[in-house]
């Protein structure tokens, strides 16, 4: 392919997620990268949707108040 860049970079999966990437290379006969690329491709849309670590909320987070304690006795009047 003319004018392609190539770039080497290495990329670390869980073992699992490697061992499905590479039954799947292996199935259809292509080389790691090719999978791994056009699932990037697949999936590009979907992941841009994900919001950035960096993402402050508009409004600041309402803290969800402590249970009420109970007597443990089974009656909830304290």
């Amino acid at each position: 392919m003319a004018g392609s860049d190539k770039r080497k970079q290495s990329l670390y999966f869980p073992e699992q997620m490697l061992r499905e990437i590479k039954e799947e290379a292996s199935r259809q006969d292509r080389s790691l990268s090719w999978i791994v690329q056009k699932a990037w491709k697949t999936a590009r849309r979907s992941v841009m949707d994900f919001p950035s670590v960096n993402d402050i909320p508009d409004t600041p987070l309402t803290p969800v108040p402590a249970p009420t304690p109970t007597t443990g006795d089974g009656n909830d009047n304290s």
